[in-house]
């Protein structure tokens, strides 16, 4: 071992001698002495204050440093390259005499021992990398590096870039094995997975040597693999099409696509994934796309899910144009097929047959997106929007976008009712779930909210409300999808029925403390007219004796608990129940208002004109005949002379409790007239306060950016039409909430 002060050329010597030995014949062994003595020697000739330069000693890359001690730093940097190159140059010669697998073999061996020794140095050298190498590198040298890293770069530039030149020889030998594994040859992966990990680690990014570069494994092999796998699937996606059906060339490239991807599980980095799919989908999907196009629809009509999932690898526009179509016409020719069927046309269309025709098309549908697109958001967008279409305009709606919402409502209705066939078959909550579905494609929900107001009241008013329960969910189901606004009359319509219960109850207490009992049974509903879609009857109404005194005394009771208050009878909803004396068998007799006047004026008299009645009752002709043709229909009256009814003295029924109370034809088509009219008022309002809300924010604002905000802001709630919007912003400026900017003519202000 060389002194402590020894020249650069023994000092070198014996460290060469040491370095060969590692780096050729490290499989011999080293005995601890000897790699101490080589760590010593390093360590000494690095920190000796003596200068060993030679002339020739300038560090590679480093500039000409000449001072002191960083020269002998240099010195060794220096050797270690020249070395290194030696080295390299036996190897070069070696491998120009090899090739493809013999030549992986070849280079996967000598990297192996090359790597393995250099890490083995790069620890002999600790002292050079942690202070001169460092220092050199602190203050910006280019070209400098830690002995690992150089041995490397040397490796790179003096063996990798000499054999690659020859036409790619390496890369070339890796992707001819790849070839043959596609072509079912079984091949050494182990081995391609040690060459690609050399091409990963020959990376170097100058800024940052601890940071990983793949830039030699982009340049030199995924770039030419990519390359070859495109040219490879080109010819045998052609081949394969040109004989086989395109069912079974979906199968064919997913079973590829299945291949490369564990292709890159097994030797390939990891990075080059996303980059191999993707061009392995372009050739064997996306260049074919025509084709697959053409047999997309007879995928859909056979519902051959595994298919449209090979198909579907990444998601293409054309095809999911092509599902909005073909789901838009299946719900198209739903509807129409229903309409078809009804022997009474759109009027007489049953909401449930509607409603279940429409969720079984958007069912299938939506079965389709989520296991062959795996729920894609571009398919599950393509479905909402040819749902949105057919729900809202086809066959049985026409040219009204109000006759779906008012379907769904009536359809909601049956559900929430007593006695509903349908929510004792199945799960009720399950069916009201359904429900929003379809809702959540309904473009004028101001017209369900209206239709479901609406039937709510029928249902409390008359008590047949399937359960609280289940009202208070539906409500709750609306208020998520469109806010508290939406449901606040419904939820104020269930208090008036409470608070309604209460005075009731206080009222009939009051009468009993007064000891004014009375002689029929009584129960009252006070609705606030602000919540509730009742409209008071248009004609007068003569409140018959019987009920007199007691409608006398419950108006006084209010006027005295709430004095400022008015109550509106609203005779047209009211219903009673009557009990016969006039006949051997004892009947009770459930009625309407009007129903209970007519028959009534039965207890003096057997038998009435018309015109009697009429006077009697105050009711209007018009209705006064309908609610005597039921009356004759039950055979309660007879009706044997024009316009005279007589009470039917061999009245019999088979139920002891017979309902008389049927809705009158003129109130059932006035119900859908007068929703619709409503409509139209509320919109008129809610456009108006749009506009002020926005003018009120924004202070000045022109003509088209206003009623583009203004759609905005209300097509959750409905479609506004651009006429009616300018004809709110006429009213307004009537009515000086804003006004025209001066010297403009389609910009408007605020007016506070």
């Amino acid at each position: 071992m060389p002194p402590p002060t020894a020249d650069l050329a023994t000092t070198w010597t014996f460290l060469e001698e040491g370095v060969d030995h590692i780096m050729t014949k490290l499989q011999t062994g080293v005995s601890y002495s000897k790699y101490m003595s080589l760590y010593t020697v390093a360590y000494n000739y690095c920190t000796s204050s003596r200068m060993h330069g030679t002339p020739d000693s300038t560090v590679v890359g480093a500039g000409n440093r000449t001072a002191g001690a960083n020269l002998m730093g240099s010195d060794l940097y220096n050797n270690l390259i020249r070395y290194f190159v030696a080295h390299l140059k036996g190897l070069k010669e070696q491998s120009d005499t090899v090739q493809d697998e013999a030549l992986l073999r070849y280079y996967a061996g000598e990297w192996d021992r090359y790597t393995t020794g250099a890490n083995y140095i790069n620890r002999l050298f600790t002292y050079l990398n942690r202070h001169w190498v460092k220092r050199e590198r602190d203050e910006g040298r280019k070209g400098v590096y830690p002995v690992y890293t150089l041995a490397l770069v040397q490796w790179k530039s003096n063996f990798f870039l000499h054999v690659q030149s020859k036409h790619g020889k390496l890369a070339g030998a890796i992707l001819r094995l790849i070839e043959r594994q596609r072509n079912g040859e079984a091949i050494d992966q182990g081995l391609v997975k040690k060459v690609v990990d050399s091409f990963v680690s020959l990376g170097l990014d100058e800024a940052d040597i601890n940071k990983a570069s793949l830039d030699v494994y982009k340049e030199h092999l995924e770039t030419p693999f990519l390359e070859a796998t495109e040219k490879y699937y080109q010819q045998e996606s052609e081949a394969f099409l040109a004989e086989s059906s395109v069912s079974d060339y979906l199968k064919k490239a997913e079973e590829r696509l299945r291949e490369e991807e564990d292709r890159v599980d097994r030797y390939l980095n990891a990075e080059t994934r996303k980059q191999l799919v993707s061009k392995c989908e372009h050739v064997l999907i996306r260049q074919h796309s025509e084709l697959m196009w053409d047999s997309f629809q007879s995928l859909l009509d056979f519902d051959k899910d595994e298919d449209l999932q090979r198909m579907i690898p990444e998601g293409l526009e054309p095809l999911r144009k092509k599902f909005e179509e073909h789901v838009k016409k299946a719900g198209l020719t739903a509807v129409s097929k229903l309409v078809g069927e009804g022997a009474e046309g759109v009027d007489g269309l049953d909401p449930k047959a509607y409603v279940d025709a429409l969720l079984e098309v958007h069912r299938k549908n939506s079965e389709t997106v989520t296991r062959s697109f795996r729920g894609e958001a571009g398919f599950v967008a393509s479905l909402d929007k040819a749902c949105r279409e057919f729900v809202n305009r086809n066959a049985a709606t026409g040219t009204s976008t109000t006759k779906s919402p008012e379907l769904l409502a009536k359809h909601a209705d049956m559900l929430l009712r007593k006695n509903n066939k349908m929510a004792e078959e199945e799960d009720l909550e399950g069916a009201l779930n359904r429900v929003m579905v379809l809702f959540k494609y309904i473009e004028d929900k101001d017209v369900f909210q209206t239709f479901y107001t609406t039937k709510l009241s029928k249902r409390l008013i008359h008590n047949v409300s399937a359960s609280d329960e289940s009202e208070a969910s539906m409500i709750s189901k609306l208020k998520e999808a469109c806010g508290f606004e939406y449901t606040n009359k419904l939820q104020r319509m269930f208090t008036d029925m409470s608070l309604s219960k209460d005075l009731t109850d206080q009222f009939k207490e009051r009468m009993q403390q007064n000891h004014d009992d009375m002689d029929i049974n009584f129960g009252i509903m006070v609705l606030g007219t602000n919540f509730w879609p009742l409209n008071a009857p248009n004609n007068d109404f003569i409140v018959p004796p019987e009920i007199l005194p007691t409608y006398d005394r419950f108006s006084k009771y209010y006027q005295t608990k709430h004095s400022g208050r008015k109550l509106t009878w609203l005779w047209n909803y009211s219903k009673n129940e009557l009990r016969t004396n006039y006949l051997n068998q004892k009947y009770t007799l459930m009625t309407s208002s009007y129903q209970m006047a007519v028959l009534l004026q039965y207890n003096n008299h057997d038998t009435l004109s018309l015109e009697e009645l009429i006077t009697a009752t105050a009711i209007s002709k018009e209705i006064l005949v309908q609610v005597l043709s039921l009356l004759v229909k039950a055979r309660i009256l007879i009706n044997e002379e024009s316009d005279q009814y007589d009470l039917n003295p061999n009245f019999k029924s088979k139920k002891v409790r017979v309902n008389l109370n049927q809705p009158i034809k003129a109130e059932v088509k006035a119900e859908s007239s007068e929703v619709l009219k409503t409509v139209d008022e509320d919109r008129k309002y809610v456009i108006q306060a749009t506009i002020v809300r926005i003018m009120k924010a924004r202070k000045t604002m022109k003509n088209q950016p206003l009623i583009q905000e203004v759609i905005s802001q209300i097509s959750q709630r409905f479609a506004p039409k651009i006429p009616d919007i300018k004809k709110a912003i006429d009213t307004l400026l009537e009515k000086e909430y804003i006004e025209r900017v001066d010297g403009t003519r389609d910009t408007f202000a605020y007016v506070a």
